[in-house]
């Protein structure tokens, strides 16, 4: 489980594909300190286990095994070596939620339709699926690319999210231009109202 508060963004620096799986390899320093393998990370927002550690010091590297579905739904595999991706370490027992229960499970990818500065602020439309899209509410939580973010409009194909500086500035939006796929994670609560509605009324 994740809040969607990225710790840190990190770099990729090795993409092998094997035999059945994707070897991804990505530079961290924050989310490696002290990780162990086996440990959950958010890369992108997709959940992930860590298979591997190489280096020491500050920056380390951190492996992870990807299989073909999961290579296929997310912008991993839009994302080549050099590029820049939001991390996040699980949720600790006990630690503050500051963003919304995010669980790493991508639920599909939308395309940045508008993405442009306004003021000190960034307007960000995301043209999203129709399996996200009926779970995007006004003023709703979602995670773009494992960011929370609060919706500040729905459109027809999509919604709309304002970004502040800090969220550009800390988090790999800052490489993002139209016409990228990002992640997206709808709000668990609204799935699982869905749900207990839908039994409700059989």
């Amino acid at each position: 489980m994740f809040t969607g508060i990225v710790e840190e963004t990190g770099r990729i620096c090795g993409i092998e594909p094997r035999t059945d799986s994707i070897r991804l390899s990505v530079e961290a320093s924050v989310t490696a300190k002290g990780v162990a393998l086996g440990e959950s990370i958010a890369v992108n927002g997709c959940c992930l286990t860590v298979v591997g550690v190489r280096g020491r010091g500050k920056l380390r590297t951190l492996e992870f095994d990807l299989l073909q579905e999961t290579w296929n739904r997310t912008n991993l595999s839009d994302s080549p070596v050099g590029s820049c991706v939001n991390l996040e370490r699980a949720l600790a027992v006990g630690a503050r939620l500051g963003g919304h229960f995010v669980t790493g499970h991508i639920d599909g990818t939308g395309t940045i339709s508008r993405w442009e500065r306004n003021g000190q602020d960034h307007v960000l439309d995301i043209a999203a699926p129709k399996e996200v899209r009926r779970y995007v509410v006004f003023k709703g939580s979602i995670a773009v690319d494992g960011i929370s973010l609060t919706v500040a409009g729905v459109t027809p194909k999509g919604f709309r999210i304002w970004i502040i500086p800090h969220t550009f500035a800390v988090t790999a939006l800052h490489e993002r231009k139209v016409g990228d796929r990002v992640n997206l994670e709808a709000d668990m609560l609204g799935k699982y109202v869905e749900q207990f509605v839908g039994k409700a009324k059989r």
